[in-house]
Protein backbone atom coordinates (compact mmCIF):
# COMPACT_ATOMS: atom_id res chain seq x y z
CA UNK A 1 0.00 0.00 0.00
CA UNK A 2 1.05 3.62 -0.40
CA UNK A 3 3.02 5.45 2.24
CA UNK A 4 1.23 7.94 4.48
CA UNK A 5 1.70 10.94 2.16
CA UNK A 6 0.01 9.07 -0.69
CA UNK A 7 -3.13 8.12 1.25
CA UNK A 8 -3.82 11.18 3.38
CA UNK A 9 -7.35 11.52 1.98
CA UNK A 10 -9.72 9.56 -0.23
CA UNK A 11 -8.83 11.88 -3.11
CA UNK A 12 -5.11 11.13 -2.68
CA UNK A 13 -6.02 7.43 -2.82
CA UNK A 14 -7.80 7.85 -6.18
CA UNK A 15 -4.70 9.30 -7.81
CA UNK A 16 -2.43 6.72 -6.18
CA UNK A 17 -4.36 3.83 -7.74
CA UNK A 18 -4.75 5.67 -11.06
CA UNK A 19 -0.95 5.89 -11.17
CA UNK A 20 -0.04 2.40 -9.90
CA UNK A 21 -2.91 0.30 -11.37
CA UNK A 22 -4.33 2.52 -14.15
CA UNK A 23 -5.99 -0.26 -16.16
CA UNK A 24 -7.51 -2.16 -13.24
CA UNK A 25 -11.31 -1.87 -13.12
CA UNK A 26 -12.49 0.17 -10.15
CA UNK A 27 -16.27 0.56 -10.77
CA UNK A 28 -18.80 -1.71 -12.51
CA UNK A 29 -22.17 -0.12 -13.21
CA UNK A 30 -25.20 -2.12 -14.44
CA UNK A 31 -28.02 -0.49 -16.44
CA UNK A 32 -31.72 -1.24 -16.89
CA UNK A 33 -31.17 -2.71 -20.37
CA UNK A 34 -28.91 -5.41 -18.94
CA UNK A 35 -25.64 -3.82 -20.06
CA UNK A 36 -22.77 -2.91 -17.73
CA UNK A 37 -20.00 -0.33 -17.83
CA UNK A 38 -16.53 -0.88 -16.37
CA UNK A 39 -14.55 2.18 -15.29
CA UNK A 40 -10.83 1.78 -14.63
CA UNK A 41 -8.87 3.76 -12.07
CA UNK A 42 -7.31 5.83 -14.86
CA UNK A 43 -10.73 6.56 -16.39
CA UNK A 44 -12.17 7.42 -12.98
CA UNK A 45 -9.36 9.89 -12.32
CA UNK A 46 -9.76 11.43 -15.78
CA UNK A 47 -13.53 11.92 -15.42
CA UNK A 48 -13.13 13.36 -11.90
CA UNK A 49 -10.57 15.94 -13.05
CA UNK A 50 -12.67 16.96 -16.06
CA UNK A 51 -15.73 17.50 -13.89
CA UNK A 52 -13.58 19.37 -11.37
CA UNK A 53 -12.60 21.70 -14.25
CA UNK A 54 -16.31 22.38 -14.89
CA UNK A 55 -16.92 23.12 -11.20
CA UNK A 56 -13.90 25.42 -11.09
CA UNK A 57 -15.25 27.29 -14.11
CA UNK A 58 -18.43 28.12 -12.14
CA UNK A 59 -16.26 30.22 -9.80
CA UNK A 60 -18.04 29.24 -6.62
CA UNK A 61 -16.37 30.49 -3.42
CA UNK A 62 -13.74 28.15 -1.94
CA UNK A 63 -15.19 25.32 0.20
CA UNK A 64 -18.70 25.73 -1.22
CA UNK A 65 -21.24 23.02 -0.42
CA UNK A 66 -22.35 20.94 -3.41
CA UNK A 67 -25.16 18.39 -3.11
CA UNK A 68 -25.50 14.85 -4.51
CA UNK A 69 -28.94 13.24 -4.86
CA UNK A 70 -29.44 9.78 -6.31
CA UNK A 71 -29.30 6.07 -5.69
CA UNK A 72 -25.92 4.41 -5.54
CA UNK A 73 -24.01 4.47 -8.81
CA UNK A 74 -20.48 4.73 -10.13
CA UNK A 75 -21.06 8.41 -10.92
CA UNK A 76 -22.30 9.12 -7.39
CA UNK A 77 -18.79 8.31 -6.17
CA UNK A 78 -17.15 10.13 -9.09
CA UNK A 79 -19.24 13.22 -8.23
CA UNK A 80 -18.08 13.05 -4.62
CA UNK A 81 -14.45 12.94 -5.78
CA UNK A 82 -14.94 15.72 -8.34
CA UNK A 83 -16.40 18.01 -5.67
CA UNK A 84 -13.30 17.44 -3.54
CA UNK A 85 -10.91 17.83 -6.49
CA UNK A 86 -12.45 21.25 -7.15
CA UNK A 87 -11.87 22.28 -3.53
CA UNK A 88 -15.49 22.01 -2.38
CA UNK A 89 -17.56 20.09 0.20
CA UNK A 90 -20.04 17.31 -0.67
CA UNK A 91 -23.55 17.14 0.79
CA UNK A 92 -25.30 13.81 0.05
CA UNK A 93 -29.10 13.54 0.18
CA UNK A 94 -31.01 10.31 0.73
CA UNK A 95 -32.94 9.35 -2.41
CA UNK A 96 -35.92 8.35 -0.23
CA UNK A 97 -36.34 11.76 1.41
CA UNK A 98 -39.68 13.52 1.18
CA UNK A 99 -39.73 16.78 -0.71
CA UNK A 100 -39.99 18.99 2.35
CA UNK A 101 -36.91 17.46 4.00
CA UNK A 102 -34.91 17.52 0.76
CA UNK A 103 -35.76 21.20 0.35
CA UNK A 104 -34.69 21.85 3.93
CA UNK A 105 -31.31 20.13 3.47
CA UNK A 106 -30.58 22.04 0.25
CA UNK A 107 -31.47 25.33 1.92
CA UNK A 108 -29.75 24.66 5.25
CA UNK A 109 -26.54 23.45 3.58
CA UNK A 110 -26.51 26.47 1.25
CA UNK A 111 -25.87 24.12 -1.68
CA UNK A 112 -24.51 25.89 -4.75
CA UNK A 113 -25.17 23.05 -7.21
CA UNK A 114 -26.85 19.65 -7.28
CA UNK A 115 -25.53 16.49 -8.93
CA UNK A 116 -28.72 14.61 -9.81
CA UNK A 117 -28.23 10.90 -10.26
CA UNK A 118 -30.10 7.62 -10.56
CA UNK A 119 -33.79 8.10 -9.65
CA UNK A 120 -37.04 6.88 -11.19
CA UNK A 121 -39.84 7.90 -8.80
CA UNK A 122 -40.77 4.27 -8.09
CA UNK A 123 -38.73 3.24 -5.05
CA UNK A 124 -37.46 6.70 -4.19
CA UNK A 125 -38.75 10.17 -3.32
CA UNK A 126 -38.20 11.84 -6.71
CA UNK A 127 -41.87 12.51 -7.46
CA UNK A 128 -42.13 14.56 -4.25
CA UNK A 129 -38.60 15.98 -4.25
CA UNK A 130 -38.73 17.44 -7.76
CA UNK A 131 -41.33 20.01 -6.71
CA UNK A 132 -39.15 21.22 -3.83
CA UNK A 133 -35.93 21.90 -5.75
CA UNK A 134 -35.08 25.63 -5.70
CA UNK A 135 -35.71 27.20 -9.11
CA UNK A 136 -32.29 28.86 -9.11
CA UNK A 137 -30.30 25.76 -8.10
CA UNK A 138 -27.94 24.66 -10.94
CA UNK A 139 -28.19 20.92 -11.70
CA UNK A 140 -25.80 18.52 -13.42
CA UNK A 141 -27.44 15.25 -14.47
CA UNK A 142 -25.50 12.03 -13.95
CA UNK A 143 -26.25 8.91 -16.03
CA UNK A 144 -29.76 7.58 -15.19
CA UNK A 145 -30.92 11.00 -13.96
CA UNK A 146 -34.68 11.69 -14.26
CA UNK A 147 -33.92 15.08 -15.86
CA UNK A 148 -32.74 15.58 -19.45
CA UNK A 149 -33.03 19.38 -19.52
CA UNK A 150 -29.84 20.12 -17.58
CA UNK A 151 -26.12 19.96 -18.33
CA UNK A 152 -25.12 16.28 -18.43
CA UNK A 153 -22.03 14.67 -16.92
CA UNK A 154 -21.17 12.74 -20.11
CA UNK A 155 -21.29 15.91 -22.22
CA UNK A 156 -19.44 18.12 -19.76
CA UNK A 157 -16.46 15.77 -19.42
CA UNK A 158 -16.09 15.77 -23.21
CA UNK A 159 -16.01 19.57 -23.25
CA UNK A 160 -13.62 20.21 -20.33
CA UNK A 161 -9.96 19.20 -20.15
CA UNK A 162 -8.71 17.66 -16.88
CA UNK A 163 -7.16 20.09 -14.42
CA UNK A 164 -4.53 19.64 -11.75
CA UNK A 165 -6.48 18.59 -8.65
CA UNK A 166 -6.78 20.79 -5.60
CA UNK A 167 -5.52 18.24 -3.08
CA UNK A 168 -7.07 18.86 0.34
CA UNK A 169 -5.40 18.94 3.72
CA UNK A 170 -6.48 16.09 6.02
CA UNK A 171 -8.23 18.43 8.44
CA UNK A 172 -10.24 20.25 5.75
CA UNK A 173 -14.02 19.80 5.88
CA UNK A 174 -14.89 17.05 3.35
CA UNK A 175 -18.58 16.36 3.70
CA UNK A 176 -21.75 17.23 5.60
CA UNK A 177 -23.88 14.15 6.22
CA UNK A 178 -27.45 14.92 7.21
CA UNK A 179 -28.65 12.29 9.68
CA UNK A 180 -31.69 10.29 8.66
CA UNK A 181 -33.23 11.12 12.01
CA UNK A 182 -36.26 9.41 13.51
CA UNK A 183 -37.55 12.71 14.89
CA UNK A 184 -37.33 16.37 13.94
CA UNK A 185 -35.17 18.01 11.29
CA UNK A 186 -32.01 16.16 10.23
CA UNK A 187 -28.70 17.44 11.61
CA UNK A 188 -25.69 18.13 9.38
CA UNK A 189 -22.78 16.03 10.65
CA UNK A 190 -19.46 17.54 9.53
CA UNK A 191 -16.57 15.20 8.69
CA UNK A 192 -13.05 16.07 7.65
CA UNK A 193 -10.91 14.02 5.28
CA UNK A 194 -8.99 12.80 8.32
CA UNK A 195 -12.06 11.56 10.21
CA UNK A 196 -13.19 9.68 7.09
CA UNK A 197 -9.87 8.03 6.21
CA UNK A 198 -9.24 7.09 9.86
CA UNK A 199 -11.93 4.41 9.52
CA UNK A 200 -10.03 2.71 6.68
CA UNK A 201 -6.68 3.18 8.36
CA UNK A 202 -7.98 1.54 11.54
CA UNK A 203 -9.49 -1.41 9.69
CA UNK A 204 -6.13 -2.51 8.30
CA UNK A 205 -4.96 -3.06 11.89
CA UNK A 206 -7.69 -5.62 12.63
CA UNK A 207 -8.58 -7.24 9.30
CA UNK A 208 -6.47 -8.11 6.23
CA UNK A 209 -7.96 -6.29 3.22
CA UNK A 210 -6.24 -6.21 -0.20
CA UNK A 211 -6.87 -4.63 -3.59
CA UNK A 212 -8.24 -7.96 -4.78
CA UNK A 213 -11.47 -7.66 -2.77
CA UNK A 214 -14.90 -7.24 -4.34
CA UNK A 215 -17.85 -5.42 -2.77
CA UNK A 216 -21.41 -4.64 -3.84
CA UNK A 217 -22.71 -1.14 -3.12
CA UNK A 218 -26.46 -0.98 -2.54
CA UNK A 219 -27.19 0.60 0.86
CA UNK A 220 -27.57 4.39 0.62
CA UNK A 221 -24.24 6.12 -0.02
CA UNK A 222 -25.79 9.16 1.66
CA UNK A 223 -25.39 7.27 4.96
CA UNK A 224 -22.01 7.00 6.67
CA UNK A 225 -22.24 3.20 6.94
CA UNK A 226 -21.99 2.70 3.16
CA UNK A 227 -19.68 5.67 2.77
CA UNK A 228 -17.25 4.23 5.34
CA UNK A 229 -17.55 0.49 4.62
CA UNK A 230 -17.72 0.72 0.83
CA UNK A 231 -16.68 4.05 -0.72
CA UNK A 232 -13.81 4.93 1.63
CA UNK A 233 -12.52 1.35 1.90
CA UNK A 234 -12.53 0.81 -1.88
CA UNK A 235 -10.57 4.02 -2.40
CA UNK A 236 -8.13 3.25 0.41
CA UNK A 237 -7.44 -0.36 -0.55
CA UNK A 238 -7.98 -0.04 -4.30
CA UNK A 239 -10.45 -2.88 -4.77
CA UNK A 240 -13.26 -3.50 -7.28
CA UNK A 241 -16.64 -1.99 -6.50
CA UNK A 242 -19.89 -3.20 -8.08
CA UNK A 243 -23.31 -1.55 -7.94
CA UNK A 244 -26.80 -3.01 -7.70
CA UNK A 245 -29.23 -2.23 -10.51
CA UNK A 246 -32.56 -2.63 -8.69
CA UNK A 247 -34.32 -4.65 -6.02
CA UNK A 248 -35.66 -6.99 -8.70
CA UNK A 249 -32.16 -7.76 -10.00
CA UNK A 250 -30.45 -7.90 -6.60
CA UNK A 251 -29.63 -11.62 -6.76
CA UNK A 252 -28.26 -11.16 -10.27
CA UNK A 253 -26.20 -8.17 -9.07
CA UNK A 254 -24.80 -10.23 -6.21
CA UNK A 255 -23.89 -13.05 -8.57
CA UNK A 256 -22.08 -10.57 -10.82
CA UNK A 257 -20.09 -9.09 -7.95
CA UNK A 258 -19.36 -12.34 -6.06
CA UNK A 259 -18.38 -10.17 -3.08
CA UNK A 260 -15.51 -11.18 -0.83
CA UNK A 261 -16.61 -8.56 1.71
CA UNK A 262 -20.28 -7.81 2.35
CA UNK A 263 -21.99 -5.29 4.60
CA UNK A 264 -25.72 -5.28 5.26
CA UNK A 265 -28.29 -4.19 7.83
CA UNK A 266 -30.45 -6.48 10.01
CA UNK A 267 -33.63 -5.94 7.97
CA UNK A 268 -31.91 -7.32 4.85
CA UNK A 269 -30.14 -10.17 6.65
CA UNK A 270 -33.61 -11.11 7.90
CA UNK A 271 -35.04 -10.86 4.37
CA UNK A 272 -32.34 -13.19 3.02
CA UNK A 273 -33.06 -15.63 5.85
CA UNK A 274 -36.82 -15.57 5.22
CA UNK A 275 -36.31 -16.03 1.46
CA UNK A 276 -34.26 -19.18 2.08
CA UNK A 277 -36.87 -20.45 4.58
CA UNK A 278 -39.61 -20.04 1.98
CA UNK A 279 -37.71 -22.37 -0.37
CA UNK A 280 -36.15 -24.66 2.23
CA UNK A 281 -38.34 -24.76 5.37
CA UNK A 282 -36.56 -24.72 8.77
CA UNK A 283 -37.68 -28.29 9.59
CA UNK A 284 -36.12 -29.56 6.37
CA UNK A 285 -32.99 -27.50 6.99
CA UNK A 286 -32.60 -29.12 10.40
CA UNK A 287 -32.71 -32.59 8.86
CA UNK A 288 -30.36 -31.81 5.96
CA UNK A 289 -27.87 -29.85 8.08
CA UNK A 290 -27.49 -32.89 10.40
CA UNK A 291 -26.67 -35.42 7.68
CA UNK A 292 -22.89 -36.00 7.49
CA UNK A 293 -21.31 -35.14 4.09
CA UNK A 294 -24.61 -33.87 2.70
CA UNK A 295 -24.75 -30.93 5.13
CA UNK A 296 -21.69 -29.25 3.59
CA UNK A 297 -23.11 -29.49 0.11
CA UNK A 298 -26.49 -28.07 1.19
CA UNK A 299 -24.94 -25.18 3.12
CA UNK A 300 -22.63 -24.34 0.20
CA UNK A 301 -25.63 -24.38 -2.14
CA UNK A 302 -27.55 -22.00 0.17
CA UNK A 303 -24.61 -19.56 0.26
CA UNK A 304 -24.28 -19.78 -3.52
CA UNK A 305 -28.00 -19.04 -3.89
CA UNK A 306 -27.46 -15.93 -1.74
CA UNK A 307 -24.47 -14.95 -3.88
CA UNK A 308 -22.19 -15.07 -0.85
CA UNK A 309 -20.18 -18.24 -1.45
CA UNK A 310 -16.97 -16.19 -1.95
CA UNK A 311 -17.60 -13.95 1.05
CA UNK A 312 -14.90 -14.24 3.72
CA UNK A 313 -16.20 -11.47 5.95
CA UNK A 314 -19.78 -10.36 6.38
CA UNK A 315 -20.76 -7.44 8.58
CA UNK A 316 -24.05 -6.38 10.11
CA UNK A 317 -24.73 -3.06 11.79
CA UNK A 318 -27.03 -0.02 12.16
CA UNK A 319 -29.47 -1.94 14.42
CA UNK A 320 -29.55 -5.11 16.54
CA UNK A 321 -29.85 -8.52 14.86
CA UNK A 322 -31.16 -11.53 16.74
CA UNK A 323 -28.52 -13.94 18.04
CA UNK A 324 -30.54 -16.80 16.52
CA UNK A 325 -30.27 -15.30 13.04
CA UNK A 326 -26.54 -14.63 13.44
CA UNK A 327 -26.16 -18.24 14.61
CA UNK A 328 -28.03 -19.48 11.51
CA UNK A 329 -25.62 -17.67 9.18
CA UNK A 330 -22.59 -18.84 11.11
CA UNK A 331 -23.92 -22.39 10.91
CA UNK A 332 -23.96 -21.98 7.12
CA UNK A 333 -20.27 -21.11 7.25
CA UNK A 334 -20.67 -17.34 6.91
CA UNK A 335 -18.99 -15.58 9.83
CA UNK A 336 -21.45 -12.76 10.36
CA UNK A 337 -19.81 -10.08 12.50
CA UNK A 338 -21.73 -7.36 14.35
CA UNK A 339 -20.23 -3.88 14.20
CA UNK A 340 -21.29 -0.58 15.71
CA UNK A 341 -20.92 3.07 14.87
CA UNK A 342 -22.84 6.29 14.31
CA UNK A 343 -23.03 9.10 11.79
CA UNK A 344 -21.17 11.23 14.32
CA UNK A 345 -18.11 8.94 14.29
CA UNK A 346 -18.30 7.85 10.65
CA UNK A 347 -19.32 4.36 11.73
CA UNK A 348 -15.90 3.78 13.33
CA UNK A 349 -16.47 2.63 16.89
CA UNK A 350 -16.74 -1.09 17.68
CA UNK A 351 -16.41 -4.40 15.81
CA UNK A 352 -16.27 -8.12 16.38
CA UNK A 353 -13.03 -9.63 15.06
CA UNK A 354 -12.91 -12.73 12.86
CA UNK A 355 -12.51 -15.80 15.05
CA UNK A 356 -13.08 -13.77 18.21
CA UNK A 357 -16.75 -12.78 17.92
CA UNK A 358 -19.15 -12.82 20.84
CA UNK A 359 -22.61 -13.21 19.36
CA UNK A 360 -25.03 -10.66 20.80
CA UNK A 361 -22.33 -8.02 21.26
CA UNK A 362 -21.05 -5.38 18.84
CA UNK A 363 -17.49 -6.37 19.71
CA UNK A 364 -14.65 -4.40 21.25
CA UNK A 365 -13.39 -0.90 20.51
CA UNK A 366 -11.63 -0.33 17.19
CA UNK A 367 -7.98 0.83 17.25
CA UNK A 368 -7.78 4.34 18.69
CA UNK A 369 -11.33 4.26 20.12
CA UNK A 370 -12.24 4.66 23.81
CA UNK A 371 -15.59 3.86 25.41
CA UNK A 372 -17.30 4.16 28.76
CA UNK A 373 -20.74 3.95 30.34
CA UNK A 374 -22.20 7.14 31.77
CA UNK A 375 -25.32 7.82 33.82
CA UNK A 376 -28.22 5.58 32.87
CA UNK A 377 -25.79 3.11 31.23
CA UNK A 378 -25.46 5.43 28.23
CA UNK A 379 -22.58 4.45 25.94
CA UNK A 380 -20.08 7.25 25.34
CA UNK A 381 -17.38 6.93 22.68
CA UNK A 382 -14.28 8.88 21.67
CA UNK A 383 -13.10 7.98 18.15
CA UNK A 384 -10.45 9.21 15.69
CA UNK A 385 -13.35 9.42 13.22
CA UNK A 386 -15.38 11.73 15.46
CA UNK A 387 -17.21 14.55 13.70
CA UNK A 388 -16.08 18.15 13.70
CA UNK A 389 -19.56 19.07 14.93
CA UNK A 390 -23.04 19.80 13.55
CA UNK A 391 -23.23 22.30 10.70
CA UNK A 392 -24.61 25.66 11.90
CA UNK A 393 -25.62 24.12 15.24
CA UNK A 394 -22.97 24.72 17.90
CA UNK A 395 -25.52 24.33 20.69
CA UNK A 396 -26.37 20.76 19.65
CA UNK A 397 -22.66 19.99 19.23
CA UNK A 398 -21.99 21.09 22.81
CA UNK A 399 -24.97 19.03 23.97
CA UNK A 400 -23.80 15.80 22.31
CA UNK A 401 -20.05 16.02 22.98
CA UNK A 402 -18.79 15.96 26.59
CA UNK A 403 -16.19 18.42 27.82
CA UNK A 404 -13.50 15.72 27.60
CA UNK A 405 -14.44 14.85 24.01
CA UNK A 406 -16.71 11.81 24.26
CA UNK A 407 -19.77 11.44 22.03
CA UNK A 408 -23.03 10.79 23.86
CA UNK A 409 -24.45 8.02 21.67
CA UNK A 410 -27.94 7.85 23.18
CA UNK A 411 -27.55 4.06 23.26
CA UNK A 412 -27.73 2.04 26.47
CA UNK A 413 -25.18 -0.70 26.90
CA UNK A 414 -23.23 -3.18 28.97
CA UNK A 415 -19.46 -3.77 28.80
CA UNK A 416 -18.23 -7.20 29.91
CA UNK A 417 -14.91 -8.10 31.54
CA UNK A 418 -13.27 -8.62 28.13
CA UNK A 419 -14.36 -5.21 26.85
CA UNK A 420 -17.17 -6.46 24.59
CA UNK A 421 -20.06 -4.02 24.29
CA UNK A 422 -23.68 -5.15 24.22
CA UNK A 423 -26.27 -2.57 23.13
CA UNK A 424 -29.38 -2.96 25.25
CA UNK A 425 -31.58 -0.22 23.79
CA UNK A 426 -31.95 3.49 23.15
CA UNK A 427 -32.23 5.86 26.08
CA UNK A 428 -35.15 7.62 24.36
CA UNK A 429 -36.88 4.33 23.45
CA UNK A 430 -37.79 3.56 27.05
CA UNK A 431 -41.45 4.03 27.81
CA UNK A 432 -43.66 3.78 30.86
CA UNK A 433 -46.75 1.64 31.17
CA UNK A 434 -49.81 3.02 32.96
CA UNK A 435 -48.52 1.20 36.06
CA UNK A 436 -45.46 3.47 36.06
CA UNK A 437 -43.03 0.69 35.09
CA UNK A 438 -40.30 1.27 32.47
CA UNK A 439 -40.04 -1.05 29.46
CA UNK A 440 -36.89 -1.41 27.30
CA UNK A 441 -38.14 -2.59 23.88
CA UNK A 442 -35.01 -3.87 22.07
CA UNK A 443 -34.15 -6.94 24.22
CA UNK A 444 -37.77 -8.12 24.03
CA UNK A 445 -37.89 -7.59 20.25
CA UNK A 446 -34.67 -9.56 19.81
CA UNK A 447 -36.19 -12.59 21.52
CA UNK A 448 -39.13 -12.83 19.09
CA UNK A 449 -37.81 -14.93 16.20
CA UNK A 450 -40.63 -16.49 14.23
CA UNK A 451 -39.44 -17.39 10.69
CA UNK A 452 -42.36 -15.54 9.08
CA UNK A 453 -41.95 -12.30 11.06
CA UNK A 454 -39.81 -9.83 9.14
CA UNK A 455 -39.65 -7.13 11.79
CA UNK A 456 -41.34 -6.44 15.11
CA UNK A 457 -41.88 -3.43 17.39
CA UNK A 458 -42.71 -3.38 21.10
CA UNK A 459 -45.11 -0.57 22.01
CA UNK A 460 -47.67 0.30 24.69
CA UNK A 461 -46.72 3.58 26.36
CA UNK A 462 -49.33 4.47 29.01
CA UNK A 463 -51.09 1.12 28.55
CA UNK A 464 -51.40 -1.53 31.31
CA UNK A 465 -48.86 -3.81 29.57
CA UNK A 466 -46.67 -3.57 26.46
CA UNK A 467 -47.71 -5.28 23.24
CA UNK A 468 -45.93 -6.43 20.10
CA UNK A 469 -46.59 -5.34 16.52
CA UNK A 470 -45.54 -7.84 13.85
CA UNK A 471 -44.89 -7.15 10.17
CA UNK A 472 -45.01 -10.48 8.34
CA UNK A 473 -42.52 -11.21 5.58
CA UNK A 474 -43.61 -10.60 2.00
CA UNK A 475 -43.59 -14.36 1.39
CA UNK A 476 -45.82 -14.97 4.43
CA UNK A 477 -48.27 -12.25 3.35
CA UNK A 478 -48.47 -13.70 -0.16
CA UNK A 479 -49.01 -17.18 1.29
CA UNK A 480 -51.98 -15.95 3.35
CA UNK A 481 -53.46 -14.11 0.37
CA UNK A 482 -53.32 -17.30 -1.69
CA UNK A 483 -55.22 -19.35 0.92
CA UNK A 484 -52.60 -20.23 3.52
CA UNK A 485 -53.85 -21.18 7.00
CA UNK A 486 -54.24 -18.15 9.24
CA UNK A 487 -55.17 -20.40 12.18
CA UNK A 488 -51.94 -22.39 11.93
CA UNK A 489 -49.82 -19.23 11.75
CA UNK A 490 -51.76 -17.74 14.68
CA UNK A 491 -50.95 -20.77 16.82
CA UNK A 492 -47.26 -20.53 15.93
CA UNK A 493 -47.14 -16.79 16.73
CA UNK A 494 -48.94 -17.39 20.04
CA UNK A 495 -46.42 -20.10 20.98
CA UNK A 496 -43.53 -17.74 20.16
CA UNK A 497 -45.20 -15.01 22.24
CA UNK A 498 -45.45 -17.38 25.22
CA UNK A 499 -41.76 -18.25 24.87
CA UNK A 500 -40.77 -14.57 24.83
CA UNK A 501 -42.99 -13.76 27.83
CA UNK A 502 -41.47 -16.61 29.83
CA UNK A 503 -38.17 -14.67 29.88
CA UNK A 504 -39.78 -11.30 30.71
CA UNK A 505 -40.26 -9.57 34.04
CA UNK A 506 -43.93 -9.25 35.02
CA UNK A 507 -44.22 -5.62 33.87
CA UNK A 508 -42.55 -6.48 30.50
CA UNK A 509 -44.84 -9.37 29.53
CA UNK A 510 -46.54 -8.72 26.20
CA UNK A 511 -50.32 -8.55 26.50
CA UNK A 512 -50.79 -9.59 22.86
CA UNK A 513 -49.26 -9.40 19.41
CA UNK A 514 -50.81 -7.55 16.48
CA UNK A 515 -50.21 -8.68 12.91
CA UNK A 516 -50.20 -5.34 11.10
CA UNK A 517 -51.57 -4.67 7.65
CA UNK A 518 -49.48 -1.75 6.37
CA UNK A 519 -45.88 -2.65 5.36
CA UNK A 520 -43.21 -0.55 7.09
CA UNK A 521 -41.07 1.09 4.42
CA UNK A 522 -38.76 4.05 3.85
CA UNK A 523 -41.30 5.43 1.39
CA UNK A 524 -44.10 5.71 3.96
CA UNK A 525 -41.72 7.11 6.58
CA UNK A 526 -41.85 4.15 8.96
CA UNK A 527 -38.22 3.15 8.36
CA UNK A 528 -35.02 5.18 8.27
CA UNK A 529 -32.80 4.85 5.15
CA UNK A 530 -30.82 2.18 7.03
CA UNK A 531 -34.09 0.32 7.63
CA UNK A 532 -34.38 0.95 11.34
CA UNK A 533 -37.94 1.36 12.59
CA UNK A 534 -39.02 4.89 13.45
CA UNK A 535 -40.67 4.18 16.78
CA UNK A 536 -42.29 7.56 17.17
CA UNK A 537 -43.87 7.28 13.70
CA UNK A 538 -45.15 3.76 14.37
CA UNK A 539 -46.46 4.71 17.80
CA UNK A 540 -48.30 7.75 16.42
CA UNK A 541 -49.73 5.72 13.55
CA UNK A 542 -51.07 2.90 15.74
CA UNK A 543 -51.84 4.83 18.93
CA UNK A 544 -55.54 5.36 18.15
CA UNK A 545 -56.01 1.60 17.70
CA UNK A 546 -54.41 0.51 20.98
CA UNK A 547 -57.53 0.72 23.15
CA UNK A 548 -59.51 -1.41 20.69
CA UNK A 549 -56.74 -4.02 20.50
CA UNK A 550 -56.52 -4.26 24.29
CA UNK A 551 -60.31 -4.57 24.56
CA UNK A 552 -60.35 -7.63 22.26
CA UNK A 553 -58.50 -9.64 24.93
CA UNK A 554 -56.92 -11.93 22.32
CA UNK A 555 -53.38 -13.24 22.28
CA UNK A 556 -53.04 -12.58 18.53
CA UNK A 557 -54.88 -9.65 16.94
CA UNK A 558 -55.16 -9.32 13.15
CA UNK A 559 -55.34 -5.85 11.65
CA UNK A 560 -56.59 -7.32 8.36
Amino acid sequence: MADESQKQTSLHCLFYWAKTTPDKVYLTQPFQDGSTEDITWKQASDQVLRMAAYLKAQQYPERSNIAILGKNSAHWILSDLAIWAAGHVSVPLYPTLNGDTAGYVLEHSEAKLLFLGKLDGKADGWNDIKGHLPDDLPIVSLPMSPRDDTPKWVELIEHYEPIDPQLPEPDDLATIVYTSGSTGRPKGVMHSFRTMIAAADGLQKIFPVTNEERMLSYLPLAHVAERAAVETQSLYYGFHLYFANSLDTFQEDLQRARPTLFFSVPRLWMKFYLAINSKLPPKKQKVLFNIPLLNRLVKKKVLKQLGLEHCRAALTGAAPLSSDIIGWYRNLGLELLEVYGMSENFGYSHANRPGQAKVGTVGVTNPGVEHRLAEGEEVQVRSPSQMLGYFKNEEKTREDITEDGFLKTGDMGEIDADGYLRITGRVKDLFKTSKGKYVVPVPIENRFNHPKAEVVCVAGANQPQPCLMILLSEEAREELESGGSREELEQELAAELDEVNAACEAHEKLAFAVVVKEPWTMENGMLTPTMKIKRNVLENYYNSKMDDWFSQKKKIVWEF
